[in-house]
């Protein structure tokens, strides 16, 4: 070997620019058409004979095309609508949390309570959806108390947590807001709710709402920003109007 072949010799583990070629596999030779029949792509290029699927330019109709008869779309009568306000919450029952507690996969304290994060982490749920609702069911197979932070709580699922003196406090999500909550980021202001309904459930005691002012009273953990929502949102209880004479 001389001594230029073993100067620019590649070593194991070591790249140079005359050693570096693409992955096996990852590359493939184009594909030729019309370059005679032995090639298997000659005369009609693998189009077959005829037909509108032989023809240039666009050969292929749009999906739903059955030809020019009546596509099945238009067959059927529209029913119903669509929502566009709709959510879709996903379910928790207690008897799943008090299943996932005794297996040592959730744990909860008032300072750090169970939120959408700790139950997709943990599997008890698979997909978020639009936000978490806790529901009553088995009940009676809950025995430690818990604290949580649902979207959405039923009456029965309050009844029985807070009857083990546990606590149920339904926070507010869209879409950016859930999604910073299951990745666990802290340093965006999350969104307060807008529309009335939205308003009206997260501002009452009675739906455990984190905007009201009982909730705001008894979290341990509570943001400025909260308490002035809350008095924002609720200042038209305590307006006066001017009565038209």
């Amino acid at each position: 070997m001389s001594s230029v072949a073993a100067r620019f010799k590649a070593t194991a583990g070591r790249v140079h620019l005359f050693n570096l070629s693409p992955a096996p596999g990852s590359q493939s030779t184009q594909k030729r058409l019309g370059r005679g029949r032995s090639s298997g792509l000659g005369k009609t290029s693998g189009r077959g004979h005829k037909g509108q699927k032989a023809r240039a330019g666009n050969g292929k109709p749009k999906a739903g095309f059955e030809g020019g008869q009546t596509p099945i779309v238009k067959l059927f009568p529209k029913r119903g609508f669509v929502n566009q306000n709709a959510k879709v919450y996903a379910p928790v029952n207690l008897d799943r949390i008090q299943h996932w507690i005794d297996q040592g996969r959730l744990t909860s304290s008032p300072e750090k309570p169970i939120t959408a994060r700790e139950l997709l982490l943990s599997g008890c749920i698979h997909n978020v959806h639009d936000g978490i609702k806790l529901l009553g069911d088995g009940a009676e197979h809950l025995k430690t108390a818990i604290h949580i932070t649902p979207s959405r709580a039923s009456k029965s699922a309050i009844r029985a947590v807070e009857k083990l003196g546990g606590t149920v406090y339904c926070k507010y999500y869209n879409d950016l807001a859930l999604r910073d909550c299951v990745k666990g980021r802290t340093d965006r202001m999350q969104a307060a709710p807008v529309r009335k309904t939205d308003i009206l459930w997260y501002t009452s005691w009675k739906n455990r709402g984190y905007l009201s002012p009982t909730a705001l009273s008894k979290m341990p953990l509570v943001e400025d920003r909260w308490r002035e929502l809350s008095r924002q949102l609720l200042s038209f209880k305590t307006q006066e109007y001017e009565k038209a004479k």
